[in-house]
């Protein structure tokens, strides 16, 4: 009979009575231990490990042996989660659902011993998915209502909430000019009208050092702006229709309560603008495979970077490179290698969809939980989306010293998880990866803390080297001819060849690291095949040329 491993966890909420001798976490444990012991005939049995979190809530999932409990059960080492009651695993019904989703997962199932509630049987998960869909009934109706509500409100003219646009505050249900920032929407408009073109108008604001202004999230009380004005926010601020006094809704513009800012001949001019610019760009030659992060990329300081590149013989390398310093105007700034930072934010966005039960408890997606299944499964299909795919979703990449921010369009992702966003939604959604610039030669390089390089990007020309060892050894070794007459079909010098032959005394580990792209920065074939550089002790090698663990 197989044997069926019982964790046994208990909660109580408070601390009181907690001191006792024998208190509600104890009687919740010897309950759970008799319905064990009662089912010993299936081959149930008690795990000796205790799972108690006494004065903790349930309305989170933070807690630390609830915690300990499911690194188990992933770990495969619970078969079944013994509770009192099921409000004493959680008491979030999305909390829950979770929970549900990772026992099965791992093939782990609970009980509630004093309800019947057990997910062992067809009648239990019968229960659990008639609670689920009610559960999502309910959330879709209300959804459903409050919709209706803000599109009745806003066809009315109403501010129905969220972060209101540079130049306005809020105002009960409509919103009051901030004059200050108005100023500033005002001569935006009339410095696109002059120079007719987003870029220059960024490039003219930057130069005259204007930037957002601060202001405070209602939310969270968190503050933000104070950066530098790019071209996709004068172009977002350029198509905003609240600032010539209407109210935009799913594709749709209603006379809004709040005065404009913006006189309505200046906005139609500004449209008219866009519109040619944007049929100009279409129709004009334009490169159809154009660098990944071009025109979204910039420094700490929010100052540009441009994609550049140059060659050596056949080869080509990309960077992105400061404007100032690719104008020849400045002899200092930022020299990233192209591939490396491309990776690096392929890398942590695919790492976004890596965990859809992150992405479904975002507070700016609308996910029910009976959803999460389909949610995993979407996020899947999107973590390989295309080339054209990072260029939608991507709105800016700031590179900073010790970290890179990659900014990304919520309504891109929503979008492509078929999913809606809430109604009060921001625009974009910062993500963050820690790496940090350091000098190699002219360019910088982005490595982790540990010494790895940011983005795995194995070197052609190490591996090619390393097969010409490997063919050249096997050829010395069997006594097929000697050094002297290889180099001369080789068409390379004697030194050369012994040089390069070094490499087939690499220890495994370094070799699959070099395939994968992991070697420390800096390793190449000069480093590799000089005199003395490969130690034939192997952990003397993982030291010299592999990141720090």
């Amino acid at each position: 009979m197989k044997t069926i491993r019982c964790a046994i966890y208990t909660r109580k909420s408070s601390e009181e009575g907690l001191d006792q001798a024998f208190n509600s976490l104890d009687a919740q444990r010897e309950a759970c231990a008799a319905y064990i012991l009662s089912q010993a005939s299936e081959g149930w049995t008690a795990l000796p490990d205790v799972y108690d979190d006494g004065g903790l809530s349930g309305g989170t999932l933070a807690r630390p042996a609830l915690q300990r409990l499911l690194g188990e059960i992933a770990a495969g080492r619970v078969d079944t989660v013994v509770v009192y009651k099921v409000d004493r695993l959680t008491r979030s019904l999305m909390d829950f659902s979770k929970l549900v989703e990772t026992f099965d997962k791992a093939g782990t199932s609970f009980v509630s011993v004093t309800q019947s509630f057990n997910t062992t049987t067809s009648m239990g998960r019968l229960t659990l998915n008639m609670l689920l869909s009610f559960a999502q009934f309910e959330r879709e109706v209300t959804a459903e209502r409050i919709r209706d509500k803000i599109a009745a409100s806003k066809a009315k003219g109403m501010w129905m909430g969220g972060t209101p646009p540079i130049g306005y505050a809020p105002d009960g249900r409509t919103l009051k000019v901030v004059e200050g920032e108005a100023s500033l929407i005002r001569g935006i408009f009339d410095l696109y009208l002059e120079l007719g073109n987003v870029h220059r108008v960024a490039e003219r604001l930057e130069q005259g050092g204007v930037r957002a202004p601060i202001r405070t999230s209602l939310k969270n009380s968190r503050t933000f702006g104070g950066v530098l004005l790019g071209r996709g926010q004068i172009y977002t601020i350029l198509k905003n229709p609240i600032y010539v006094g209407e109210i935009p809704h799913k594709g749709q513009t209603f006379p809004g309560l709040h005065d404009g800012i913006v006189d309505r001949d200046i906005w139609d001019r500004a449209q008219a603008q866009l519109a040619a610019n944007l049929k100009g760009h279409r129709s004009g030659v334009r490169n159809k495979h154009p660098a990944l992060l071009s025109g979204r990329i910039v420094d700490g300081e929010g100052r540009s970077l441009v994609s550049t590149h140059a060659s050596k013989g056949t080869t080509r390398y990309r960077y992105y490179v400061s404007r100032d310093l690719a104008d020849s105007t400045a002899t200092t700034g930022l020299r990233i290698p192209a591939t490396e930072i491309e990776a690096a934010v392929r890398e942590r966005i695919g790492a976004l969809f890596d965990d859809g039960f992150t992405l479904a408890s975002a507070d700016w997606l609308r996910v029910a939980p009976s959803d999460y299944a389909i949610l995993t499964e979407r996020c899947s299909d999107v973590a390989g989306r295309s080339r054209a795919f990072l260029r939608d979703v991507l709105k800016q990449v700031r590179v900073h010293d010790s970290r890179i921010e990659i900014e990304c369009s919520t309504a891109v992702i929503a979008k492509a998880l078929n999913v809606e966003r809430e109604d009060d939604s921001p625009e974009t959604v910062t993500l963050t990866s820690e790496v940090r610039l350091t000098r190699s030669g002219r360019a910088m390089r982005l490595i982790h803390s540990n010494g790895g390089s940011a983005a795995s990007v194995p070197s052609t020309s190490l591996i090619t080297q390393l097969n010409r060892a490997r063919r050249w050894w096997a050829q010395i070794r069997t006594g097929a001819m000697d050094i002297k007459t290889l180099g001369r079909l080789e068409g390379v010098q004697d030194a050369y060849i012994t040089r390069v032959m070094r490499l087939v005394f690499l220890s495994p580990a370094v070799i699959d690291a070099m395939l994968k792209g992991t070697l420390k920065p800096g390793v190449d074939i000069a480093m590799l095949t000089a005199p003395g550089a490969i130690s034939p002790n192997w952990d003397e090698q993982r030291r010299a040329f592999l990141p720090a663990s």
